[in-house]
């Protein structure tokens, strides 16, 4: 239907095979992969994304260098990422205690690193465009969205990934995201690609079919979002989440421990309830540096008040091999443990050969061992609880697995975090729109505990449904009820995302190969 009016308006400018993009095109790039922070929560603005995609979409179709097209992909890859990111700034100098300017450069090297996926997409579609002779539609439409699609799946698994800031994230609350349990969050981020190329088409003569694909997109996603992929099974809980709102400063100094442990015995023991969770290591030192009654204390609260304890602190297995984890002990219940399974790199793991660099940052428990990416829930009742320890909740595909594969799938999905590690700065509402992704891929709500923010409820469909106030203290109580059923997203995880991007791929080579022989007719 495309194919006799995709002929653009401004053809690719010949004089740019081959050229490296001037400083000033480079710095315009990167200044419009940052206007994608806007995006994001605390702002919302997702329709900003599109523009930010479109602009690159357009500069790197204007040329038919796939070198360019590379350079021009770092660029809007870097300023993607640093504005993304910019709050780990925050923890490597307020905390980590490394100089203002090794912080700017540490930043500025992690932008640089994380230029090159979009270096891939913007370099592989370019070269895709002139092996398969691609009209403009097809460029736009399949080829750049998929690359751009793979591009961010990579930057989720390569040297165990940093996915923060993932396109679809944008999306939790668009019509797009009735999509998420269907192709999960890499192929939001393409579908939001697909919409982006839609806008550059308006440049061509072919724009109304364009304009058709856009408002079809958005009309089945929101069709979509009506489908209930899940549905609520079992007792309510009611619930108690803890935000304890320790100063980081003050979290691992031996000075304001017992303070520390006071403080989260007195808003435990406060009330009863079914479940009870505090965030990550809300108690910050293993069981072995405690006094011997302050754990045996807990358990029998939990015994007499019929309530189930759900407790962040580091477990000691021996003096080399300790780890992130959540204990749990109810009336009735096995002891419970769960150990961070996706650690972060130079925080929680030391990569080969950088040592020195987490030496400079002096950050406490900085090489931990790792936990089994297969581990069971918790039973309250006869609801199932699965823990995810921080930034786990940003892997998907791994909550996904761990759903599918359980003998038994947890009916509730829960995250304790500690986010101050980053002030008063974008991460916590970045945090909690991750985690209403997971939620919405799943179909499985997800409580949340954390230190200073986001404590919260979000339902299964991805909306907060209660939530406390940033920076301060407090407990969030709740009733909720889990659910049962498997999404098609936790079905497949990511090869759904993978099938979408293959037959968009298959859809541009034949287009490229109907091309190619009708201008060879045109021309013989």
């Amino acid at each position: 239907m495309l194919r006799r009016r995709t002929q653009p308006v401004t053809t690719p400018d010949p004089a740019l095979r081959g050229t490296r993009p001037s400083p000033k095109a480079l710095v315009l790039m990167a200044l419009a992969g940052s206007t994608s922070l806007l995006s994001f929560e605390p702002f919302g603005w997702w329709p900003v994304q599109f523009l930010a995609l479109a602009w690159f979409f357009y500069q790197v179709g204007m040329g038919t260098s796939s070198r360019r097209g590379a350079w021009l992909g770092w660029a809007f890859g870097f300023g993607w990422s640093v504005a993304g990111m910019h709050w780990l700034y925050i923890a490597i100098t307020r905390f980590g205690g490394l100089p203002a300017i090794l912080g700017a450069i540490a930043i500025a090297v992690l932008g640089l690193y994380m230029g090159l996926f979009g270096a891939f997409a913007g370099g592989v579609s370019s070269w895709l465009r002139r092996k398969w002779s691609l009209p403009v539609s097809s460029f736009v439409l399949l080829v750049l969205p998929v690359a751009w699609g793979v591009s961010e799946w990579m930057r989720g698994w390569v040297f165990t990934g940093f996915p923060w800031a993932s396109a679809g994230y944008a999306h939790n609350v668009s019509p797009l995201a009735g999509y998420a349990p269907l192709v999960g969050v890499y192929g939001l981020g393409v579908l939001a690609a697909v919409c982006a190329g839609c806008l550059v088409m308006l440049t061509q003569r072919a724009r109304w079919p364009a304009i058709g694909l856009f408002a079809a997109l958005m009309a089945a996603g929101f069709g979509l979002k009506q489908v209930a992929w899940t549905h609520e099974v079992g007792q309510p809980l009611s619930v108690r989440l803890l935000q304890g709102d320790v100063a980081q400063d003050q979290k691992f100094d031996m000075a304001y421990l017992t303070d520390i442990v006071t403080r989260y015995h007195g808003m435990i023991t406060a009330a009863p309830a079914d479940l009870i969770a505090t965030p990550e290591t809300a108690i910050p030192v293993t069981p072995q540096q405690l006094a011997p009654d302050y754990l045996r204390g807990l358990q029998s609260f939990a015994k007499q008040t019929g309530s189930h304890l759900m407790l962040g602190i580091p477990m000691m297995d021996s003096p080399t091999n300790y780890g992130n984890s959540v204990i749990a002990f109810g009336p009735g219940s096995a002891p419970y443990r769960y150990d961070k399974h996706h650690l972060v790199p130079f925080g929680e793991f030391i990569p080969p050969g950088f040592r020195w660099f987490t030496d400079l940052m002096h950050i406490p428990l900085g090489d931990q061992t790792r936990g089994a990416a297969l581990q069971a829930p918790f039973p309250i009742k006869d609801q199932l609880v699965l823990p995810n320890i921080c930034y786990e909740d940003a892997f998907g595909e791994e909550i996904a697995a761990q759903l599918r594969n359980a003998p038994r799938p947890a009916t509730l999905l829960l995250n304790v975090s500690n986010l101050a590690w980053y002030g008063e700065s974008v991460a916590i509402p970045q945090h909690l729109q991750i985690s209403q992704m997971r939620a919405i891929e799943t179909g499985r709500p997800m409580l949340r505990s954390t230190n200073n923010g986001a404590t919260a409820v979000i339902d299964g469909r991805g909306k907060v449904v209660a939530r406390l106030p940033f920076y301060q203290r407090g407990v969030l109580a709740a009733t909720v009820r889990g659910t049962e059923g498997l999404t098609p997203y936790v079905r497949a995880g990511n090869l759904a995302f993978l099938l979408l991007g293959a037959l968009m791929l298959l859809g541009a080579w034949l287009a490229g190969r109907r091309y190619k022989n009708n201008s060879a007719k045109s021309n013989g």
